[in-house]
């Protein structure tokens, strides 16, 4: 158990936690950030393709596009990529989170991955990696720089493309991932996404004048009754 530390909240003064609040443990530094994407990331070639599931991954920027997953330098795809600098991005979705785990728990060395999960490899746009055809999203990513952080090397990378199976899209074309069924990773467990809880910009942004009379009138109507 983690050394408690008294709640406070903010403004001045010390008060008890509310029913909603608790206290708060300190714990030593740990990676404990969640929820996290259990990304599919397919390296070495079409005629040998090798897969790994990497959760440490993530956006660096938007212009220009970077990503970058990190690994341990004694995994089997780490060599794969350092060699190629290159690989794909893979999205999972509920149905290949099995995949996903097994893919994380076994090596390329001694396990044909692609084989034994029933994965498709598939010849990606630009990069020699291939794709993984079940997966509804790839990001096609070429290495700029490794650098080395310790347990894990971080492979900072361009991605050069991007592939969306077309049934992700609405029929604008716009994309739309609450259809694709997508996975998550905390603390050792996958998750479903679950319900819409709101889009970006949905807290600032103005109701439609009709919302807005309507809230009125609802207003109006309480203070009457």
């Amino acid at each position: 158990m983690g050394k408690k530390r008294p709640f406070v909240p903010s403004g001045s003064g010390k008060k008890e936690p509310g029913p909603e609040l608790g206290e708060k443990q300190i714990w030593k530094p740990g990676a404990l950030l969640a929820p996290i994407p259990p990304a599919l990331v397919s390296c070495g070639t079409l005629e040998a393709p090798n897969v790994l599931t990497v959760a440490w991954t993530g956006i660096v920027a938007t212009h220009p596009p970077l990503t970058y997953i990190s690994l341990r330098p004694e995994r089997y795809s780490y060599g794969l990529i350092r060699e190629s600098g290159e690989f794909v991005v893979n999205l999972t979705t509920e149905a290949l989170v099995r995949a996903a785990d097994f893919c994380g728990a076994r090596s390329g060395r001694t396990v044909d991955k692609m084989k034994e999960m029933k994965l498709t490899p598939l010849a990606a746009s630009i990069v020699s990696a291939p794709l993984i055809a079940e997966s509804p999203v790839h990001l096609e990513c070429r290495v700029r720089q490794v650098i080395p952080l310790g347990s894990h090397d971080m492979f900072l990378s361009d991605i050069v493309a991007v592939q969306v199976d077309e049934r992700c899209l609405n029929r604008e074309g716009k994309l739309c991932l609450s259809r694709c069924g997508l996975a998550a990773f905390a603390h050792g467990e996958y998750f479903a996404l679950g319900r819409s809880l709101g889009t970006f910009g949905f807290s600032v942004r103005k109701r439609p004048a009709s919302a807005r009379r309507a809230s009125v009138q609802r207003t109006e109507r309480g203070k009457r009754n």
